[in-house]
């Protein structure tokens, strides 16, 4: 099962999450999957409580206990539920490389 919020893919995983992934802490704006380097706005999921994020090098992975949402200041709400997931980020290409889609 896959996911889309604008530039940001959660995909559904069947499998665990690798042991040496560590977890990540979340902000005042909740869990934090992207931000925008543009606009400052991000895709996040508010209801901390419910969800552990962990990340292996540029690799981001969500345990959700139960439904959440993610939010963004100009993205419809994504209910996920419960599950294991990993958040990939979409890309560019531009001349110089291939970069992250700024947002």
């Amino acid at each position: 099962m896959m996911y889309r919020q604008g530039d940001v893919l959660i995909i559904r995983l069947d499998k665990t999450i690798p042991e040496e992934a560590e977890k990540v802490e979340p902000t005042e704006r909740g869990h934090v999957l992207a931000e925008g380097e543009a606009t400052g706005h991000a895709h996040a999921i508010m209801d901390v409580a419910e969800v552990e994020v962990l990340s292996l090098e540029e690799a981001l992975f969500l345990k959700v206990g139960r439904a959440v949402q993610v939010v963004h200041e100009e993205h419809a709400p994504l209910t996920l539920p419960e599950g294991t997931y990993q958040v990939i980020k979409q890309r560019e290409f531009t001349p110089q490389r291939i970069r992250p889609v700024w947002d």
